[in-house]
């Protein structure tokens, strides 16, 4: 099992499988892109599916999630999740994309065996959307999650972030949407993980500024800590349900008391949370031909070392040194 010093297990296991992305948030990259990692940088096919082998049948793994940057840009992405779905015992798996490949892949990846996607959309509005990633691919998104659906990939999660003087007024319009679309609905405080360092938390748009919003239009219950357990989002009934939607506090109400996750970047190192600055490296060992058994007390040890949390409010606190799309969501 993969325990910390604080008693938390880590069962559900974060895998970036690429750092490149096709869009460029405002909130995660500056517009040229970053300077990628190399070829042989990356974990090959063979090596992301030896390390999950070992985190699920060794280490307690239960559920995986497929991340990047844009991880369908991964060209081996089907035949990875088909190998894990072989796996015994095999774990839930699930992706987070920008969905612009959605629409012609997501009948593949649920033959597979991918259980579900979240999707990343901040805006309802083809121009702000242009404006917040510097694309135009806001019809891709549309069309992608709508073919998700279609596949039985759900349910389909909605992702969405919002920034001041773009889209901070959206939030009831997502959410209506949301509800008429079937796709549940999770906003995301933004967090300090910006290669520009461009972030400020006091021009962070809150989860409560977020519920104060969508109290204007609709009625919502919290669903209450005991059905929320280790998930970072809290959740909240939509007039008297069956939807709800769900927000993501990292910064104003830090759930790293329950937190299960471990992660594994593009390029083989083990984090322990978004926000550490310190990394593990498995990819040399399994270059060196080192065992499973080994390989599996490294990533224990790396775990026990994990710490209680991030505190954001800390004047000592110092962003980490890779963006986003290095490190995976």
């Amino acid at each position: 099992m993969l325990i910390d010093t604080y008693g938390r297990q880590a069962t559900d296991l974060r895998v970036s499988l690429t750092d490149r992305c096709n869009l460029r948030c405002t909130y995660c990259m500056p517009e040229e892109g970053l300077q990628w990692l190399s070829k042989t940088g990356l974990l090959s096919d063979d090596e992301i599916v030896r390390l999950i082998d070992i985190a699920v049948t060794s280490l307690g793994v239960e559920e995986v999630r497929f991340t990047g940057g844009e991880p369908l840009l991964r060209p081996g992405l089907v035949g990875i999740v088909e190998r894990v779905a072989a796996l015994a015992p095999r774990p839930q798996m699930s992706l987070t994309t920008n969905g612009i490949g959605l629409k012609r892949t997501a009948t593949a990846l649920r033959t597979a065996g991918l259980d579900r996607v979240n999707v990343s959309l901040d805006t309802l509005r083809p121009d702000v959307f242009k404006t917040l990633t510097r694309r135009d691919r806001h019809q891709d998104v549309l069309e992608g999650m709508q073919a998700a659906r279609e596949a039985g990939l759900t349910p389909v999660k909605v992702n969405s972030v919002l920034m001041p003087g773009l889209n901070d007024d959206e939030a009831p319009d997502l959410l209506a949407w949301a509800i008429d679309h079937e796709y549940e609905l999770r906003f995301i405080e933004q967090m300090p993980l910006d290669a520009q360092h461009g972030w400020k938390r006091d021009g962070m748009i809150a989860a409560g500024d977020i519920l104060a919003s969508l109290r204007t239009r609709f009625e919502l219950t919290d669903e209450g800590s005991q059905e929320r357990g280790s998930a970072p989002a809290e959740r909240w009934i939509v007039d008297g349900g069956p939807h709800r939607v769900g927000v993501i506090a990292s910064v104003t109400r830090p759930f790293c008391a329950a937190c299960d996750r471990t992660r594994l970047t593009a390029d083989g190192q083990i984090r322990t949370c978004l926000f550490a600055r310190e990394e593990t490296d498995l990819r040399t060992a399994l270059r060196s031909d080192t065992g499973d058994e080994e390989i599996a007390r490294i990533w224990r040890v790396a775990m026990w070392g994990k710490k209680a949390g991030g505190d954001l409010d800390d004047p000592t606190f110092v962003q980490p040194d890779r963006p986003m799309s290095a490190i995976g969501g």
